[in-house]
């Protein structure tokens, strides 16, 4: 886990708390606040940037990017989050930072026509999804494969400080998302091949598994049944 990471958390905590103490209040849960805030990420990243509108896109999406990073708190302030509760977490993280690229995906394909941006955006979507699958496969076979050069708090400052930068109200720079795109395609790339390397370093990695058995009889021909 990075250090900006750690701080941006430690940060954000103090701010948190009290914000975690009023949702609850008023009768909001963790869940439903991952939810709030994932729909929230997702309609303004696929509604404002694909029309060009950077700057609000990246305001929006920021807003309630830290609105979704509230139902952590939300469970501590419960005594602790449920199994449940975070694979829903990871899955609207993943939901929320696809379409960030794919509504730039579909500005710089329609609106600026660059296919050189194109492929950087293309990239940064693979691979924010391929990271995140390494540590959890890895995690799920109780192998290390988190860390790396670029995590998800670093990728969506670099993405939403680019788009917002590009297109300042009154001095916009579009050089600056190109410059963003591509500085985060090399960079999660890299992080790609340091968690694939981490994986094949650790504790274990070489062990045998077990092969897949034969299939149960009878469901060939269930399978040509259905």
């Amino acid at each position: 886990m990075s250090d900006f990471y750690l701080m941006t958390r430690a940060a954000y905590a103090k701010l948190s708390t009290p914000l975690a103490k009023a949702a609850l209040r008023v009768g909001l849960t963790p869940d439903m606040v991952t939810i709030i805030g994932t729909a929230g990420s997702v309609l303004g990243a696929l509604t404002l940037f694909p029309i060009g509108q950077l700057w609000w896109g990246a305001v929006v999406v920021w807003f309630f990017v830290l609105a979704d990073m509230l139902d952590g708190a939300m469970a501590r302030q419960r005594g602790g989050g449920t199994r449940f509760g975070a694979v829903l977490d990871a899955t609207c993280d993943r939901i929320s930072d696809g379409a960030v690229f794919c509504g730039l995906l579909w500005w710089a394909a329609f609106g600026l026509h660059s296919s050189s941006l194109m492929v950087a955006t293309l990239i940064c979507l693979v691979t924010s999804q391929v990271i995140s699958y390494i540590k959890a496969r890895a995690e799920a076979s109780g192998l290390e494969g988190g860390g790396g050069l670029i995590e998800r708090p670093e990728r969506l400052v670099i993405v939403l400080v680019g788009a917002g930068v590009s297109d300042l109200p009154f001095f916009p720079l579009p050089v600056v998302l190109h410059i963003a795109m591509w500085l985060l395609a090399v960079a999660s790339l890299v992080t790609v091949g340091q968690r694939v390397h981490a994986v094949r370093c650790s504790p274990g990695a070489a062990d045998k598994i077990a092969p897949a058995g034969p299939p149960p009889a009878g469901d060939d021909q269930g399978s040509k049944n259905q």
